[in-house]
């Protein structure tokens, strides 16, 4: 599994000229910007990479399966990505 740090590594050798801290500060700038955009409700689309949005659940009531007492569920908004077409491709080796 990669990790920010593998990612930023990469990002160095790719980049020349770019140092560690520089690559660093703009992998987080992105980031951020993208849940920031989210928790505003807005959708992010990276083109020929994919799409973020935010997936929102309501209320609802569900069961407890160790002891079947119905429980209420709390309204939930969730982080949803859904890649592009091209990122898809490119993985199955189109």
């Amino acid at each position: 599994m990669a990790g920010k740090a593998d990612i930023v590594n990469t990002v160095v050798g790719r980049v020349e000229g770019l140092s560690k801290k520089e690559a660093t500060d703009a992998f987080d700038a992105i980031f951020d910007t993208i849940a920031d955009l989210l928790r505003g409700g807005e959708r992010v689309q990276i083109t020929s990479f994919g799409s973020f949005s935010v997936s929102e659940r309501a209320a609802r009531e569900g069961r407890n399966p160790a002891t079947g007492q119905r429980i209420q569920i709390a309204a939930s908004r969730n982080p949803k990505f859904k890649p592009a077409k091209e990122l898809k491709d490119s993985l199955s080796g189109r």
